[in-house]
C-alpha cells in the first residue's frame, strides 16, 4: 500500500444548535483497505462522512485527497474527486429502471439532447460484468428486491468512476444471507483498487470485513486498532465506554393466560397472492415468541395482518378473549397491542412532526394530553421529555423534528412510545434493526422486562442471535406457513436448515 493516505481528516469539528456532533476527529483511509467507522448511534459517523462527501460543511479542520488539500462544498465536488457514498436510507427513484437511475444526471445522449438508452444499458451491464453484480439493467426499483437495490446504489457510484467508497450502515436493511453476499463483493472492489469506509455498528461484521477499525463515542475519536487481536467486547467498551452485556441475561418464563391467538390466518399480499397459509399460534403473558424465517417469507404480510393494517383473507385473530379480526388498527391499539413496526421510517414515524408529537400520536386526544377536546401542548412536552431521557435518545428534544435524527435514534423513539402505553402484547418487529451494540442491550432488556411484568411478546426478527437469545419458543415461518416449533437450545444449524424449508412438516404439535 502506498504510505500516503488517499483520504485525511484533520481536526474536523461539525456542531449543531445544542449537539457537538464532530469534536476535532482524525480519520485516515488507505489505499486499498477497508477501514470500519464504529461507534454508537449518535456518536457522530454519519455526520462526519456526510463531511467528507459534501453534504455538509465542516466548522473546523481540513480534508486531504492523496496529500492534497481539497475542499468539498457539494456532493458534486466529491464525485468530482472519486468519492461515492451509498446512504443507508436509499436514494432511488422506484418507478423507474435500475440503468435509469445508475445514469441520472450523467445520461449519456443523443445528439446531445435526447437520452440514449442502449448506450446506457450497456455502459450498465459492463459494469455489472466487471464487479460481478447480477442486476437486471430493465428491472424496476420498486421490483427488486433490498440487497438488489444496495447494489444499484453501488454502481451508481462506481459509473462516476468512485475510487473510495463511503458505505453508511450498509447491512440495516439486509438479510444475513445478503450481507454475506455484500461482503465478497466489497473484497472484490478493494481488490480491483478501490477504499472503502465501512460505517457500522455490527461487532461481528465490522471484525469480518475490516482492515482497520476507528471508534467514535460522542463526537469524540476513541481509538484506531488494527482488525488483528480485536475483540467484540473490547470493541464493545470502546463504543460505549462500559462493559456491555452480548448475550441476553434472563430468567426462565412463567406463562401465565393467553393473551394473543391466531387461528388459520390467510394474507394476500398486494399482488393479491396468498403469503400467509394457514398460519396458527398464541403467545402466553410472560412469554417471549420469536418467529425466525428468511426475509420474504410472509413476515410483513403476517405483522401487518396482526396490527390492523392488511385486512386478513381468512381466519382469526384474538387479544384476551376479544376477537379482532376486523378491527382498525386503532381499535387494536386500545385493546392492549402494542407494535414497533420493521419499518421506523415508513409505519412507525411522521418525519416532518416532531419528536414530542410522534411520541403522543396514539394518545394525544386523552388525558393528560386532551381534555374537553383542547390539547395540553405542555403535557405532551414534558412526557416526551422523561421518555428521550429514559430511552436514551441523542440528537434531538420534544421539538426536534424526528427526520432530523439518526436511524437508531428514530428506533429508540418508537420503542419509546409503543413500550410506555404498557400494552398487553407487544408486537416487536425487528426491534434492534439499525441499532449500536449500547442500544440492542437496552432493548433487549426492556423487552424481558415486559415479559416478566406479564405481558405477552411477539418477536419478528431476521437476526438468528436475537432469536435465539431472546425467545422461550421459537417459530419457524417458510413461505407462508409455521413449518418447525424449537426450543430456545436449538442449534443455529438446525435453526437454519428449517427455515431454508428442510425437514418440512414435522412442526411441534
Amino acid at each position: 500500500m502506498d504510505e500516503t493516505p488517499v483520504l485525511e481528516l484533520r481536526g474536523i469539528t461539525k456542531q449543531f444548535p445544542g449537539i457537538l456532533a464532530n469534536d476535532h476527529i482524525d480519520f485516515d483511509l488507505r489505499d486499498g483497505e477497508v477501514h470500519a467507522l464504529l461507534g454508537e448511534n449518535g456518536a457522530g459517523k454519519s455526520t462526519l462522512m456526510n463531511i467528507v462527501y459534501g453534504l455538509y460543511s465542516a466548522d473546523d479542520g481540513e480534508i486531504a485527497i492523496k496529500g492534497k488539500r481539497v475542499q468539498l462544498s457539494s456532493p458534486h465536488d466529491a464525485i468530482d474527486r472519486g468519492i461515492g457514498m451509498v446512504h443507508q436510507h436509499f436514494m432511488l427513484i422506484p418507478v423507474m429502471t435500475v440503468t435509469e437511475n445508475i445514469v441520472l444526471a450523467t445520461e449519456p445522449r443523443t445528439g446531445g439532447v435526447l437520452l440514449d438508452y442502449s448506450a446506457a444499458r450497456q455502459r450498465v451491464l459492463e459494469l455489472s460484468k466487471r464487479f460481478n453484480f447480477a442486476i437486471d439493467p430493465d428491472a424496476k426499483i420498486q421490483n427488486i428486491t433490498v440487497g438488489q437495490q444496495q447494489r444499484v446504489e453501488i454502481l451508481k457510484a462506481l459509473y462516476r468512476n468512485a475510487d473510495i467508497l463511503i458505505l453508511d450502515e450498509p447491512t440495516a436493511v439486509l438479510t444475513p444471507q445478503e450481507a454475506t453476499e455484500l461482503f465478497a463483493i466489497l473484497k472484490d472492489l478493494v481488490a480491483q483498487g478501490l477504499s472503502i469506509i465501512f460505517i457500522s455498528h455490527k461487532l461481528n461484521e465490522v471484525l469480518d470485513i475490516a482492515d482497520r477499525i476507528t471508534v467514535l463515542r460522542r463526537g469524540k475519536k476513541v481509538e484506531t486498532i488494527p482488525r488483528e487481536g480485536a475483540t467484540e467486547e473490547g470493541l464493545a467498551r470502546s463504543m460505549v465506554g462500559r462493559e456491555v452485556l452480548l448475550r441476553v441475561d434472563k430468567t426462565n418464563a412463567r406463562p401465565g393466560d393467553k393473551l394473543l391467538e391466531v387461528e388459520d390466518l390467510r394474507v394476500l399480499d398486494d399482488r393479491e397472492l396468498e403469503v400467509v397459509r394457514g398460519v396458527s399460534f398464541d403467545v402466553h403473558g410472560g412469554e417471549i415468541v420469536g418467529i425466525a424465517g428468511v426475509d420474504g417469507n410472509g413476515q410483513t404480510e403476517l405483522i401487518d395482518a396482526l396490527a390492523g393494517l392488511r385486512k386478513p383473507a381468512g381466519g382469526r385473530i384474538l387479544i384476551g378473549e376479544k376477537e379482532l379480526t376486523g378491527a382498525s388498527a386503532h381499535v387494536r391499539l386500545e385493546e392492549g397491542l402494542g407494535h414497533i413496526p420493521e419499518d421506523r421510517q415508513r409505519r412507525g414515524l411522521v418525519l416532518d412532526f416532531s419528536l414530542a408529537e410522534n411520541i403522543a400520536l396514539h394518545d394525544y386526544d386523552k388525558p393528560p394530553f386532551s381534555r374537553w377536546g383542547w390539547l395540553n401542548p405542555r403535557r405532551v412536552i414534558e412526557r416526551a421529555s422523561r421518555l428521550l431521557t429514559e430511552y436514551d435518545v441523542r440528537g434531538g428534544a420534544p421539538r426536534t423534528l424526528a427526520g432530523a435524527l439518526s436511524g437508531g435514534n428514530q428506533q429508540k423513539v418508537v420503542l419509546a412510545r409503543e413500550i410506555s402505553r404498557n400494552p398487553r402484547v407487544l408486537i416487536a418487529a425487528q426491534p434492534t434493526r439499525g441499532l449500536d451494540v449500547g442500544a440492542i442491550e437496552f432493548v433487549h432488556k426492556r423487552l424481558v422486562a415486559e415479559r416478566d411484568t406479564g405481558r405477552a411478546v411477539l418477536l419478528v426478527s431476521l437476526e438468528l442471535d436475537e432469536i435465539l437469545s431472546l425467545s422461550d419458543r421459537i417459530l419457524v415461518l417458510y413461505e407462508g406457513q409455521i413449518v418447525r416449533e424449537f426450543s430456545p437450545d436449538v442449534g443455529e444449524e438446525e435453526l437454519g436448515i428449517a427455515m431454508t424449508g428442510g425437514r418440512r412438516g414435522e412442526a411441534a404439535a
